[in-house]
């Protein structure tokens, strides 16, 4: 890929995938009363809450939404990292027999969605978890998959998936670029 950004999304695409999110979501929970929306920090929760606003404007139900930091949880970083700090996770009900998505921007090699997935049994029992994740980019190291998918991109190792929200970034955008190493000193 050249040094140029490749356009995923724009504004418009972004809300109509999100609006098929939301729709997937209710169909795979029957609709559920019980349904509870757990955003991984950061983009991930933005994404819940705007998933959670279009399933009411679907069906009425008012879904709780909660974040989780997964920091912590991680298997492939240091756990007593110095200077490793973890946001408190927020949330609001019990998810004890409720049928919880797990909503995250990228999926990747699957070790944030299994971080997420410890984080949450901590907190009690779910009837069921799924995975929501906007991005589909493959190449997992774990064996977890996304359960309502935005979109699937087919994304080299060199090549990174850079998810842009209003609400953290200013504009609503998705772009594939070229990943650029990071240079030593």
């Amino acid at each position: 890929m050249n040094d140029e950004k490749q356009i995923l999304f724009d504004k418009d695409e972004l809300g109509r995938t999100i609006t098929r999110m939301a729709h997937e979501a209710v169909e795979k929970t029957a609709g559920s009363s019980d349904l509870a929306l757990i955003g991984i920090r950061s983009r991930g929760v933005y994404l819940a809450r705007r998933i959670a606003r279009k399933i009411h404007a679907i069906t009425g139900v008012d879904a709780s939404v909660g974040v989780v930091d997964v920091t912590l949880y991680r298997d492939d970083r240091p756990s007593e990292a110095p200077g490793q700090k973890m946001l408190p996770s927020e949330i609001p009900v019990s998810v004890d027999d409720k049928s919880v998505i797990l909503v995250d921007d990228v999926i990747f090699r699957g070790r944030t969605i299994r971080a997420a997935m410890e984080a949450v049994s901590r907190l009690g029992q779910p009837k069921k978890i799924l995975v929501a994740a906007l991005v589909d980019r493959g190449a997992r190291e774990l064996p977890i998959r996304a359960d309502i998918i935005g979109k699937n991109v087919d994304a080299g190792e060199d090549e990174r998936i850079n998810v842009m929200l209003e609400e953290s970034d200013g504009v609503d955008q998705v772009t594939l670029t070229a990943w650029r190493a990071r240079s030593a000193g």
